[in-house]
């Protein structure tokens, strides 16, 4: 075989070879930019639950973390260093870091993680269509599945209170229209400020079975949430709290989120984004994965049995 022979053999061999794919090319650098505002067991959780998904499905993906704060000098720090890596994609955890991102990331694909009441705070358009550069996995946990378990509870559950402020208005009309699907009326009653909190609890004492609580952090400040804690409990009425840290306090129970659950909701938006969709056509997700905690003490005072089966599972008995 002469010499022009062999050339040709080989460049056929080195031809079958990369359209068969035994030869590839370096792969593109996939690079994601991950912002955060602390170091919480919150954070970290919900940074471990994203990150495994998307190592699964990208094993070369380059993660660059990013903590923001304060200091205006070390956001543009922030700022001037993800302009030089240009990622894929922003991961952030928290509504600090999620709001870091849209103010100052113009187009970049922004997926957010562990945020209350995205379309209040103005993330997106809606859960269902965000619109825009931004999607992600909120901590809100379905409204039918609250009062689905409130309804366990308290089986003669009819009306159910609710205080709310101008802040958390938006969320009234859709809570009453999911109170009526499950058989329920809800009361709601708008608390302008901590003068109004007397005559408001008076008010759903007597016309409600139960309280509901949403996540308003104009009403429950510290002062606020103790004195609602106080006077349902010396009024005997059963009140649902919004986290397990109500709980804590004295309510009568309450669903919360695992962070690790919606990290990996997050790090599936992040792949579906990568693999070519617009995040603006990706639905926001809710807490899946949800758990049960109660107060002991409480439910003797307000003279409540929690059922069995919800004893067994509970994540938190507070005593």
């Amino acid at each position: 075989m002469n010499e022009w022979s062999k050339r040709v053999l080989v460049f056929m061999a080195v031809a079958f070879l990369l359209i068969s794919g035994g030869i590839t090319q370096a792969a593109e650098q996939i690079n994601i930019a991950i912002l955060t505002r602390d170091s919480l067991k919150s954070t970290l959780r919900t940074l471990q639950g994203a990150r495994k998904v998307i190592d699964r499905a990208y094993p070369g993906v380059i993660f660059h973390e990013f903590q923001v704060s304060d200091d205006a000098g070390e956001n543009l720090a922030v700022i001037d260093s993800l302009d030089k890596i240009n990622p894929k994609v922003v991961l952030t955890v928290g509504s600090s870091a999620t709001e870091f991102a849209q103010t100052n990331l113009g187009d970049v694909p922004i997926v957010f993680s562990a945020v209350m009441y995205p379309v209040l705070s103005g993330y997106v358009a809606s859960m269902s269509k965000p619109g825009g550069n931004m999607t992600g996995a909120s901590l809100n946990i379905p409204i039918e599945l609250q009062f689905k378990y409130f309804k366990r509870i308290l089986p003669g559950l009819k009306k159910v209170g609710v205080l709310y402020t101008s802040n958390t208005a938006p969320l009234i009309s859709h809570a009453k229209v999911v109170a009526n699907s499950a058989g329920l009326i809800l009361v709601p009653v708008l608390v302008d400020d901590f003068k109004a909190l007397p005559h408001a609890l008076d008010s759903l004492a007597k016309t409600s079975d139960g309280i509901w609580s949403v996540a308003d952090h104009n009403l429950f400040d510290p002062r606020s949430t103790r004195y609602i804690m106080m006077n349902t409990l010396r009024k005997g009425v059963p009140f649902m709290g919004f986290s397990r840290h109500v709980v804590e306090s004295g309510a009568l129970f309450a669903l919360d989120f695992d962070y690790k659950a919606i990290g990996k909701q997050s790090g599936e938006i992040v792949k579906l984004i990568l693999a070519g969709k617009n995040p603006g056509s990706i639905p926001v997700t809710q807490a899946d994965v949800v758990w049960f905690h109660y107060n002991e003490k409480t439910a003797e005072h307000v003279n409540v049995k929690i059922p069995d089966d919800l004893v067994a599972v509970a994540k938190e008995v507070y005593r």
